[in-house]
């Protein structure tokens, strides 16, 4: 017998196929195997200088000091930076770092704590 997932939005294990789809009792949620394949590959990872896998809320090191852009302010190595957000685009990471606000972070310039 071939085994099944489990149901993308209330973790079911009793999931059951009809047809082309997959049907969760519990929860009646329908879907395919090919929009569950689809959704595991949108997943985008973002990982830190040294290859860690970041996550929303992590707290990071700067590896580097940075320039800030647009003024002559530069962000020390070390400097921790506590509740990141990933973000879509070139700068990886969307931040608060005392004494600068709010700003955008590469991640290849950061450490996971």
């Amino acid at each position: 017998m071939s085994t099944l997932p489990n149901c993308p939005k209330c973790n079911s294990s009793y999931t059951y196929e009809d047809g082309g789809l997959l049907i969760c009792p519990e929860c009646g949620h329908e879907w395919t195997l090919q929009a569950e394949a689809a959704a595991g590959e949108d997943v985008k990872t973002v990982k830190d200088a040294y290859g860690n896998v970041l996550q929303d809320g992590d707290t990071v090191t700067v590896i580097k000091d940075l320039k800030v852009k647009g003024s002559s302010s530069v962000v020390k190595m070390g400097t921790r930076v506590k509740n990141i957000r990933l973000v879509d685009g070139d700068h990886d990471i969307d931040c608060k770092i005392d004494g600068f606000g709010a700003m955008q972070l590469k991640s290849e310039f950061v450490k996971k704590i």
